[in-house]
Order: C-alpha cells, then structure tokens, then sequence
C-alpha cells in the first residue's frame, strides 16, 4: 500500500491514500520527515527523558513527568481506545519510525546533542497530548491562590482571577450566512500559545476515499483535532478555561517498605517505586513516584513539610478523547462534529462549527468533574471525604445568532470555571462584526490585527486625573490623554503607555502589601511561573486600579510617581515594535532579528508581554485560520514559521514575514496547483525496513528488521525446533504455532521481535519487552527504565568469524540503551543454560537471583546503562 505526498508552494503537505490506515501512516512518516527533532524531543517529554540529552535544565520537567505518571497514563489510554481508533495510531506511530532516520539526518539537534533516534510506540502519540496538555488548564494557579488567600484574604482570588502567563488562550468567531457576502458562513479565529520553532500547529491536508480535509495538526498526533474544514463543515476550538484538575493536601506516612496514605477511610496503602532521571552533565537524579488514591503525588512526599496529589480526568478515566480524531475527519454536517465531540476529554474546550447546509454549532467539550466548590479554588484535604468528585458536569452549549465569539472569557463555559480572560477581546470582536453584514475571507485579517487595548482605560483615567505635575510629566499625560489607544507597531503613543504602565506594575510589586507574595516559595521550578508576583500583578493591573480592596494602595500616588519617572527620564519614544518584538521558544537569533510586533495581551491581536518583566512577546498567535464554507479554496491559514522544522530548508521560516504582517497564504485544494513530491510507501511484511544499522569495523554490518510473523515463520520454526534451542521452549512447535506466536507478539505494543541480520544474512532472532508487561515482572521488583531481552543466536552454516557471539552482543546492547528511557537491560536465560548465563556475564551482566515462572526456572542478569557523560 501506498500514498501520495504533494506540497504547495510553502511546502505544506497534502497527502493522499487508498484509505485512512494508510494516510495515517504516511501522515506520520511525513511529519518525522519534517519534524524529526520536535517529534523526539515531544517524545522524550512524555518519558521523562529529556533531561538525558538537554542537560540540568530539563530535568525539572523529566522529574515532574515521572511523578505525573505521563507515560503510565498514556499507555492506560491506549489500551481503552476501541480497536479501530488503536489500529489507525498505530499506523501513525509506524510511519514515524519510518521516518525519523530521514528527517534526523537533517535537524542539527540529534548531532549537537548526541542523541539517536529511538522508536515510537503505539501509545506515544497520546503520551505528546497529554504532556502538550496537562499544564494546559493551570492547576499550579491553585498553590497560587493558597498564598494569595494566606496573604490577601479571599477577596485575592477575584482580584487575580485572569488569564495569566501560565495558561493558553485563543480568539475564534463564527459568521453565518446571513452576515457574508457569499451567504455561505465563515469560521475564523487564532489559538495563542507560546511560540516555539518549530510550531506547535502543522498545515497539513488528509485525503483519502472517505475523507478529505485540510487543517491544523499537532505534530506527534494523528487527524486534525482542534482546526479542520472537511470541504462541507469546518470547525474550530479554543480553551474553555474550565476547572477540571484538582489538587490533593496528602498525610502520607513511611508504612515498612511502602508509603501509606491517609484519606477519608484512613490510612490506606499508596503505590511507590523509585525512577532515576539521567541528566547529561550533572548527577542523576532519583525519584520516588508515589500515587495515592486521589492520583500521582506531584510535590513533596512522605519525608517532606508537605505531599500534594495531582487528580485529572484522564487517569481516572483512562481516556483523552482519541476517538473523536477519526470521526473528526469524517465528519459532514455540524451534527457529526457535535457527536464526535461527545467523547472528548482533554483539554476542555468551546467548540464552533459551520456547515454548508446551514448548520452551526457552539458548544463546550470535555470531562469536568463534580465536585465540591473549594476544590476549583484551591488544594484541599485529602482526607475529607466531601472533596471526593461524584460525577461528571453537563458541557454547555448556545444557540448561534448570526455571528458568535469565543476568547476564552467568562461566557459559556463560566459555569465551569474560576478565572477567565478579560472581556476585551471577545467585545471588540463582537464589536467589529456587527460593523458588516457582507464579510469576506479576506476581511478577517482586520479582526486578527485588531490592536485596541480596551484594558488601558483605568490607568489612562488615573493619569488623566492627575494635577500638580512636573512639566514633562504634564507633557506625557497630554499626550497619552489624547492617545487612540492603540498597540500599533509604530505607535510611539503605545511605547510611551508601555513604559509607564511598566513602571506601575514595578511599583506595586515592590509595595509592602505584596512583600509576602513576593519570595517564591520552596516548590519545583515547574511551578514558579505561576507563582511570581510581578506578572501577576501585570495580568490583573485594570481590578488592581480599580478594586475596593486593599485600601491601603495609594493608587494615585503610585500612577503619579511612575509618571514623573518615566517622564524625568526624557528620552524620546520610539516605535512600539522596536520593543515589542517576537521571544520565540528554542530558537536561534538574536532578538533583533525577530519581527516587530503590534498588539498586545488584551488586544485581539493577542502578543503577549509581560508587563514589568519584559516588551518582548513569547505568546501570541501560534497559527491563523480562515474557514470558507463558500468555497474552501477561499479559505486561509498561516503560521508564525513554516511548514518545515529543518533549518536548511526553504519552508522552514518562510511564513514569518506573512504572519508578522497580518497576512495569509491560501489554502490550495486543487491537486492540479501542488508540486508531487514523492510516493510513501509502506513496508509490507516481505520488505520490512530496518529499525537499526550498524558497521562494526572488521566484522560487518549488523542490522535489525522488524519480524514479519507469517514471512519469516518458516525460517524461524526451523531454527527453534532444534535440540541446540531448547531452552528456548519451542522445540515441538509446527509452523503454524510459530507463525500465530510471532503474530500474538506482534500485536503488542509492549513487546518487539526483530530478524537479526549480518551483511544480509539473517543470523539471530531477538526480542525486546517491557518486564512490567511480561510474566517476568510477576517474579521480581521491576524498575522504571528495565528492558527485557531475549536473544536466539541461528545455527552456523559453517565457521564464524572470530568474537562473533561478543560482537553482536554488543551491538544489541548498544541499540537497546540508544534509547534514553531504557535504564537497564534484563535477561532471564533458564538456569539449566549455562553457557548462555556465561555470555550474559561475558558481556557484562551482573547475576541476580533465581525466580521460578511458569515455564522454567531462571537466573535474572542485569546490565546497567553507563553514567552519562558530562556536557561538552
């Protein structure tokens, strides 16, 4: 089977296949292609292995991904999907091994970081949304609030109740029909993440016999979750700002060898076990992941001040939503977006849909649980029985009148929630659309590039009230009184606002009232960001000048004093894009060679600073979209790079420019207008490709191919079947017994069997397993990171070339730990196989004990992965 690979003129993928496993497959080939380095490191994320290859900075995440149990919980996942849905990721994980060799030897990351290539699993692309998405809701605001509340009151959570630096956010409206100038409806919007190159959104087009459908992808995920438009229905999300994560005050005690929790029955026993993150460069760190009733204990445990537990739908409910991606893509009319996004899970979010019968559809999606009121606010006692969640909360959903907004604002999804964006944006956009009752595509890039900062108003009315002033300072209120309060890129009003409002939210954060609020806590690095004073007082400056609270604020006197400095400083203003320019994560230049940005965080042109800490913005609009229902050939989409993550190439940064500018590239549907680039095809069983390659000086090349149960059943059963390879347990076995084993195993995505080749020549059966998965790990205390082998070396047709067994052994060895998240290997050869236990002793294994299994008595060896070396 094969599919057809075509790119437009920005090298954006459209690809097309017999049928959707295919497309699947080559949707994932593509993408490694494109976006090897992403790809791995997204992977790595999942497992907590990051910090393996990236060094001391990363190993805060790795340590919070163990405790979190990311990947456990990914593979949970997995196993729940239906068959269908499995199948279809599974072909997509397929066709990212295929292509990572490719897109590797062209991203600079694998070769200034060391690191290999390593193999995606069928459950690895739940474990990228689930790491893309488990900060997404901002359960970290909760240890905000618990010292907010200590220090300011209860009033302290309405007073910071914003979008803050920790969150995500997007714009997205709906026009129908009847506000168009083709009668038919757009759907347009952006989501706003923090900007990353490569992107964090994929352009992509899928199109098979069932489907075909162009949109925004997650790279690492297959379909188009969040932006699609099928041709007859279009549909977009942006977050909810919905509660739906819980944190946990847990008594955990040391109860023998194991952890005890106590919760509302009393003490009851919690899971735990200990992990090791390697960090290049500096000493490993081990970490003890302990789960309790109420979910993975995320901070602190047994032999610290304080333990707290993290509770969120998808471990409880092992599910994320995957099943919604298939129907996704099949969908045809607003209804078949509305029963797809029934099964959705996570993250909770507004969904908007079109459709070119009329249809519309704006409606909330997700799992939030019910539950007592306090655990929304902040960490509750695990102990108390009435902070349990009984149930799960009906999703909202609005009638569509014309046009409707999404900005992440306290609007449909309030029921559900705590803290929402400011109104700004989601009222200058209603405001623009009713300005017009014959929109076009091409109009929306006025509602994109919106830069009215409605949340300016307050301090502009304290600046204008101000008597009594220097007169520089008099000269700078005038000037700002007659300011038109927009966040354009050479606005030199909007620079001259900036500087005085930064010099305010200084000031209040230097105030003795916050002092308390102002030393960061002893918690993770992860977390700190949601917990530093000055950005949140720069995210809720407009309650903070405007609240009755804290009355003991001079607020006058404190506008006044950050005029006057700003004034006294007397220097001219230039542009606000001078200042005011993109921040963008794992990249490269220098700021000034990043564009001037207009906008600002509560203008809908949403680019994010931070006022009192930095002009440059680092969120902002992560993509663009314009869905027309008229004609999808009409429609638009941007990003703020490009199609590509490979920096040589000519896609990889070649919408910046656009994207920066307001503009947009239009999305080709004729196949006739794309560039064909190649055919993919699928390794079918008789031409299984390779996982791994090696030239061994002096004695050849030694390469490992995937198994193919029914291709090489013959050869294998001839191999198994003599007395040399009884302790391998198949020496009565037919063919068709091996072949149905081989298949079985096959089927796992727990355990691997690959053809051992040298120069060509099949020599070995080896097989590779997850000792937690396996009968074995029934016999002995399995650690994160163990990975079982067994090995079958094939009958010599005649002499072997000297150190042949010792050799190979060593390459498999070094192709097992190419993978960061492999910590030791384990083998468990029968006690009866002495020869076999000397090799493993040769080869540097450490004897362990005895275990009796089912089928034989073995002797457990383990060999540990070598320390890391230091950074370079």
């Amino acid at each position: 089977m094969s599919a057809e690979v075509y790119r437009d003129s920005r090298g954006i993928p459209h690809l097309r296949a017999a049928d959707a496993r295919e497309l699947a497959y080559a949707q994932g080939r593509v993408t490694a292609v494109d976006r090897a380095w992403q790809l791995e490191v997204e992977r790595h994320r999942v497992q907590g292995t990051t910090a393996a290859f990236l060094g001391p900075d990363a190993a805060g995440w790795d340590v919070f991904a163990r405790r979190a149990r990311l990947a456990d919980t990914a593979r949970r996942c997995f196993a729940a999907l239906d068959a269908e849905t499995a199948d279809w990721v599974t072909a997509y994980t397929a066709g990212v091994n295929d292509g990572l060799a490719e897109g590797a030897a062209a991203q600079p990351g694998f070769a200034t970081t060391g690191l290999t290539p390593g193999r995606w699993e069928p459950w690895t692309p739940l474990g990228v949304w689930l790491a893309t998405h488990i900060l997404f809701a901002g359960f970290p605001t909760k240890l905000w609030r618990e010292r907010a509340v200590a220090v300011l009151g209860p009033g302290a959570v309405e007073l910071f109740a914003t979008d803050g630096p920790g969150t995500a956010g997007s714009n997205g409206w709906l026009i129908t029909g009847e506000h168009t100038a083709s009668g038919a409806a757009i759907l347009a919007g952006d989501p706003h993440r923090f900007i990353e190159d490569p992107g964090v959104y994929q352009q992509i087009r899928l199109a098979c016999p069932e489907y075909d459908v162009v949109g925004l992808a997650v790279p690492g995920v297959p379909g188009i979750a969040h932006f699609g438009h099928t041709g007859t229905v279009a549909w977009a999300i942006t977050n909810a700002m919905a509660d739906y994560q819980d944190l946990y005050r847990e008594r955990l005690r040391r109860d023998g060898t194991g952890v005890a929790a106590f919760g509302p029955d009393g003490w009851a026993p919690a899971a735990v076990h200990t992990e090791t993150v390697e960090v290049a460069g500096a000493a490993p760190v081990t970490v003890e992941v302990i789960e309790t009733d109420r979910g993975p204990v995320i901070i602190g445990g047994p032999d610290a001040a304080d333990a707290i537990s993290l509770r969120h739908p998808p471990r409880v409910t092992a599910a994320l939503g995957f099943a919604a991606l298939p129907a996704l893509l099949r969908a045809r009319t607003t209804d078949d977006v509305d029963r797809a996004f029934d099964d959705w899970v996570e993250p909770v979010n507004v969904v908007q849909a079109a459709d070119t019968g009329g249809g519309r559809l704006h409606r909330v999606a997700g799992r939030v649980p019910v539950r007592h009121r306090t655990n929304r606010v902040r960490v509750v006692p695990a102990w108390e029985a009435g902070h349990a969640w009984t149930g799960w909360a009906p999703m909202p959903r609005a009638e569509v009148d014309g046009t409707a907004v999404m900005a992440n604002e306290r609007g449909l999804a309030a029921p559900l929630g705590v803290e929402f964006a400011p109104p700004y944006r989601a009222e200058r956009i209603a405001t623009l659309l009713a300005g017009s009752r014959s929109w076009t595509p091409a109009e929306m890039s006025s509602l994109h590039m919106d830069t009215d900062l409605a949340s300016a108003r307050p301090l502009l009315g304290l600046l204008a009230a101000l008597e009594d002033l220097t007169p520089r300072a008099a000269a700078l209120r005038d000037r700002l009184g007659a300011w038109n309060r927009r966040m354009d890129a050479d606005s030199t009003d909007a620079t001259a606002y900036a500087a005085v409002r930064d010099r305010l939210v200084r000031a209040l954060a230097a105030h003795p009232r916050f002092a308390d609020l102002a030393e960061l806590p002893p918690l993770p690095d992860l977390f700190l960001p949601w917990l530093a004073l000055t950005p949140r007082i720069a995210f809720a400056l407009e309650t903070i000048l405007t609240t009755p609270m804290l009355p003991e604020l001079d607020r006058p006197h404190l506008v006044r004093v950050a005029l006057e400095e700003v004034a006294s400083e007397g220097r001219e203003f230039g542009p606000w894009g001078e200042t005011h320019r993109l921040a963008p994560w794992q990249a490269v230049p220098t700021p000034e060679e990043w564009p001037a940005l207009a906008g600002d965080h509560d203008c809908v042109l949403s680019t994010s600073s931070v006022p009192g800490v930095t002009h440059r913005a680092a969120r902002g609009p992560a993509a663009r979209y314009v869905w027309d229902l008229a004609d999808r050939q009409n429609s638009l989409w941007v990003v703020p790079f490009g199609a590509s993550g490979t920096p040589d190439s000519p896609h990889h940064r070649d919408q910046t420019r656009l994207w920066a500018a307001g503009e947009s590239v239009r999305v080709v549907t004729r196949w006739s207008e794309l560039r064909r680039e190649r055919t993919v095809t699928r390794p079918m069983p008789e031409q299984m490709e390779d996982v791994y390659e090696e030239k061994v000086p002096d004695f050849g090349t030694v390469r490992l191919r995937r198994l193919d149960p029914a291709g090489d059943a013959e050869l294998i059963h001839s191999w198994v079947t003599e007395e040399r390879a009884r302790f391998w347990g198949m020496l009565d076995a037919d063919r068709a017994y091996v072949e149905e084993t081989y298949a079985y195993v096959d089927s796992l995505p727990t355990h691997h069997a690959f053809l051992l080749l040298l120069d060509d020549e099949p020599v070995g059966l080896f097989q590779t397993y997850e000792p937690g998965a396996d009968p074995l790990g029934e016999c002995y205390e399995v650690r994160p990171g163990d990975v079982g082998v067994h090995i079958l070396l094939a009958p010599a047709p005649g002499p072997r070339r000297p150190g042949f067994t010792g050799t190979l052994m060593r390459s498999l060895i070094r192709y097992v730990l190419s993978d960061p998240s492999h910590r030791r290997i384990v083998v468990e050869p029968d006690v009866r196989n002495e020869k076999s236990i000397a090799r493993m002793v040769r080869a540097g294994f450490v004897l362990g004990e005895e275990v009796q299994k089912p089928e034989k008595r073995a002797r457990l060896a383990f060999l540990e992965r070598p320390p890391a070396p230091p950074l370079p």
